[in-house]
């Protein structure tokens, strides 16, 4: 699925959204038999994750039900009834799942921090990770540096909420604990490479 996604940027005003993932995930379990176009009609109109302008409303609300689209039926149950660390690393998963350029970063800078025994992400590893990306992405490259310095801040504060790193100053690497359980599920429907860029490929 990843190979198929287009380098986006969009990440940047749609960032952690843990709060809004799971009332939407509630609001799609109370009410089944509706689709996802209402669901997120219904969120606008009722102003469910209480935003003052529309545009945020559709913006978020567009966000999170993409990223719940990814999620069977056990994960939502996890999100929704585990503890609050599976419920991020779910969310973290979700944003994987939907967000090329967040999965590459994970996959290629965060997972090789366990592998070379270098425990904080610095300033340059964002920037040699994105100048990569605009050497290999005609796309990537049309960005202007406030967009890789509005991205750099958002991965950092989705590392930080889902507690990835320990804060966002020093950002030492804070390696997720993730229960056997859901570590099972997640090998057990094909997403071990997902599993791995969080937790460093072991």
């Amino acid at each position: 699925m990843k190979e198929k996604l287009k380098y986006s940027s969009g990440i940047k005003s749609k960032p952690f959204l843990y709060v809004e993932f799971k009332k939407a995930a509630e609001l799609m379990l109370e009410q089944p038999d509706q689709s996802i176009r209402d669901l997120k009609k219904k969120t606008v109109e009722e102003n469910i994750f209480q935003f003052d302008s529309t545009n945020r409303k559709k913006e978020v609300a567009s966000a999170v039900f993409k990223r719940l689209e990814v999620l069977d039926d056990f994960l939502i149950d996890k999100l929704l009834n585990g503890t609050i660390d599976s419920g991020k690393q779910i969310t973290v998963y979700s944003i994987l799942k939907t967000d090329r350029l967040f999965f590459e970063f994970m996959n290629e800078v965060y997972k090789d921090k366990y592998q070379v025994r270098d425990p904080y992400l610095r300033d340059k590893d964002f920037n040699i990770f994105f100048q990569h990306k605009a050497e290999q992405s005609e796309r990537v490259a049309k960005w202007v540096d406030y967009t890789y310095y509005k991205l750099k801040q958002v991965y950092i504060r989705i590392l930080f909420e889902a507690n990835f790193i320990k804060d966002q100053d020093e950002r030492e690497i804070n390696k997720p604990l993730i229960s056997p359980e859901l570590e099972d599920h997640l090998i057990y429907i094909g997403d071990k490479v997902y599993l791995e860029a969080m937790l460093g490929g072991e």
